[in-house]
């Protein structure tokens, strides 16, 4: 005899968003089958069915119901959405790039995201596979900072929801966010949707066996469950089950749930090329809705009310797809709207960072206090920390080795000892897992502040990094995740190599929805910092190795309000013939060769080269008519290209020579000292390149 229905959930609620799901799939197939006869903007362009998927989806989505529950998904899980508040209409509105919805046509149409201030929120998905679970695990690590260590009750019983399919599994962010999430004891569900397939890849060959909850089964500190996704009672008492755990603070839970494909991967795609018809059939055959309908009717539903259900979905659908139809298309004009924050009064604020109130009540004056103490540049960036630690009590500091070590370069020694270890803390070695973090507690309400050791080290990172970025612009201003990120590198005290002395600054400014500050002095360094942890845009914050480790760079304490704004230049030497831009710790070695030419060459340090002051460096040139830019990084697209560009652009009748840059040979930086002088510009070859354009 069939089990009743699980009590305790709204299986008709359950039933409804599953035949929409459904519904939007056949509405969205059958028009891109029919191109040829359908109006052109009535296609989706970019079309991933959840056919198959969306019965246990639906059944996860009714047991997300927490007030600060969030969910990290992926691009087939629209029927989650759905269940937590997607409107129809943004459900097919935004596939159809239409305006408004969740990204006003920004993003590909299943790429969803749901602010909700009061009740489950839908982390912003990715295009990217498996980008979805560092960012959940950051939001779970969120929950345990604001119930345990902010005393905020809103957030007990709270649980992070990672959905991903089989082929997810396989990548670094999965993995990253498992360490953490049983490390650290974290509310947080994985949630696993095997279909067999990673677009035509055989789980075989993602997972060992083609189970990960088989493989994980040594994984003491994880609570797993494993069934077939096609059984709606099933799925619904593994699920709960694992609901339950994760809410009791009994830590982590993974279900994996096998499901048919019941489609190809997505609209282009011909799944008869890699899948016989005997393979296709065998997923038909295993369709959930029957077997959902089966468990319904009429245990709990009767052949009328099932009708009457499937009526009301077709009205809203239609409803909705005529809406959807007559929205208008984005506005071209305002397209570069939101690449960063727009901070006035009448311009909403974004889901994610400190609120608004918070951050201007902070404070802070850009007029530096001229008694303060000589610091050196890394202990500069220590008391700005402790300072903010002090003041903002949603300041989280984190990385590898930055809790009870104090950070490789010592910066933020004793700490943790001052502040505890909810707030400086040690990561595991992901650079992946530690920027996904940081975004997850970030859009929290929260404000990070992650240690990427060296430079180079970013790069397994750059996913998130980039995900980041776009956040506010592809989510149309609904979410943003404003961060810092310190980032030690370029060369040290008489040494480099290819690893701990990457500079490439050039990369993040060319990121989208990126600050960047390249201080090249302790009292820069505060004022950039401290602006930083109050800006609503993320920052990278590059601190020099040869400043951390040297006394160059040393200068006055500001002051604990010292607030420098981003894209003010300072004038380091004034001068009247050459203007020499740079950045940095390049910068002192620029002050070397200027001062053998005073009141010739005007120096000036950039401070920030995301955004920069173009005006400043225009204004000099008209003055003096002639520009050497040097830097560190490669010469070739260095940043100083792009400031060339612009003075030659601008500034063209104003040059009485052409624009010159000094930097190094495009190789990495070598690790013998000779071999490191012979590749970086010192003072002497500078002021050799302010003779020769002189002379010009």
């Amino acid at each position: 005899m069939p089990r009743p229905p699980l009590a305790g959930l709204d299986w008709r609620r359950i039933a409804y968003h599953v035949l929409v799901s459904r519904a939007l799939d056949d509405v969205e197939e059958a028009t891109n089958r029919n191109r040829a006869t359908v109006p052109k903007d009535h296609v989706v362009l970019y079309q991933f069915s959840a056919r198959g998927h969306d019965v246990a989806q639906c059944i996860l989505g009714a047991m997300i119901d927490g007030r600060r529950d969030a969910a990290g998904a992926y691009y087939r899980s629209r029927p989650l959405l759905l269940s937590l508040g997607l409107p129809i209409e943004d459900a097919l509105g935004s596939p159809l790039g239409r305006a408004g919805g969740f990204s006003d046509g920004r993003d590909i149409g299943v790429v969803c995201n749901l602010p909700n201030p009061d009740g489950p929120v839908v982390l912003p998905m990715s295009g990217d596979v498996g980008s979805q679970y560092t960012p959940t695990a950051g939001w779970a690590q969120a929950i345990t900072y604001h119930r345990d260590t902010l005393q905020d009750p809103a957030w007990a019983g709270a649980m992070g929801v990672a959905l991903g399919g089989d082929a997810s599994v396989a990548t670094s962010g999965f993995w990253a966010a498992l360490t953490m999430a049983t490390t650290l004891k974290l509310p947080m569900l994985f949630y696993i949707e095997d279909n067999d397939l990673g677009i035509s890849v055989k789980g075989g060959m993602q997972t060992p066996g083609g189970n990960i909850a088989r493989n994980l089964a040594a994984f003491g500190e994880l609570f797993i469950r494993d069934g077939d996704g096609t059984d709606p009672d099933a799925t619904a008492r593994l699920v709960r089950e694992c609901v339950a755990h994760v809410r009791s603070g009994a830590g982590p839970a993974l279900v994996h749930l096998t499901v048919p494909r019941l489609s190809s991967h997505s609209g282009p795609d011909n799944q008869k090329g890699y899948r016989t018809d005997a393979e296709i059939a065998a997923d038909q055959a295993r369709d959930p809705l029957p077997r959902l309908k089966e468990y319904l009717v009429p245990a709990l539903l009767t052949e009328a009310d099932w009708a009457a259900l499937e009526y009301e979905v077709m009205r809203d659908v239609e409803r909705a797809l005529a809406a959807a139809r007559a929205r208008p298309v984005p506005d071209p004009a305002r397209i570069a709207q939101h690449v960063r924050a727009d901070d006035r009064d009448e311009v909403a604020p974004a889901f994610g960072g400190l609120p608004r109130h918070v951050r201007r009540a902070l404070g802070g004056t850009d007029a530096p206090r001229e008694d303060g103490e000589l610091l050196r540049f890394a202990e500069a960036v220590r008391r700005t920390l402790r300072r903010e630690l002090e003041v903002n009590p949603r300041v989280v500091v984190f990385g590898e080795d930055v809790g009870r070590k104090g950070g490789v370069h010592l910066v933020t020694e004793g700490l943790q000892k001052q502040f505890g270890a909810d707030r400086v803390f040690d990561t595991s070695l992901s650079e992946e897992g530690i920027i996904g973090r940081a975004s997850g507690l970030a859009i929290s309400g929260l404000m990070p502040v992650a240690e990427i050791q060296f430079r180079k080290y970013a790069d397994p990172a750059t996913e998130q990094l980039n995900n980041t970025g776009t956040m506010r612009w592809r989510t149309n201003n609904r979410f943003a995740a404003p961060m810092v990120v310190r980032m030690p590198g370029g060369f040290g005290k008489d040494v480099g190599d290819p690893w701990h002395s990457l500079s490439d600054e050039v990369r993040f400014a060319h990121a989208y929805g990126w600050q960047v500050a390249i201080p090249s002095n302790a009292a820069d360094a505060v004022g950039l910092l401290r602006a930083a942890l109050r800006s609503p845009d993320p920052t990278i914050f590059f601190e020099h190795r040869s400043l951390l480790m040297t006394g160059d760079g040393s200068a006055r304490y500001p002051g604990d309000d010292y607030v420098l704004p981003f894209g003010r230049a300072r004038v380091v030497q004034p001068g009247r013939a050459l203007t020499l831009v740079s950045w940095g710790a390049m910068v002192h070695r620029c002050a070397e060769a200027a001062a053998r030419f005073p009141d010739i060459v005007e120096l000036l340090d950039l401070r920030t080269i995301a955004p920069w002051d173009r005006g400043a460096v225009l204004a000099s040139v008209e003055r003096t008519g002639r520009c050497l830019i040097v830097h560190e990084d490669n010469l070739t697209a260095g940043f100083g290209a792009e400031v060339a560009a612009v003075v030659t652009q601008e500034a063209f009748w104003h040059l009485d020579a052409p624009v010159r840059r000094l930097a190094p040979e495009d190789i990495p930086m070598p690790y013998h000292p000779v071999l490191l002088d012979a590749v970086l510009p010192d003072a002497d070859r500078i002021a050799l390149a302010i003779e020769a354009l002189l002379d010009v």
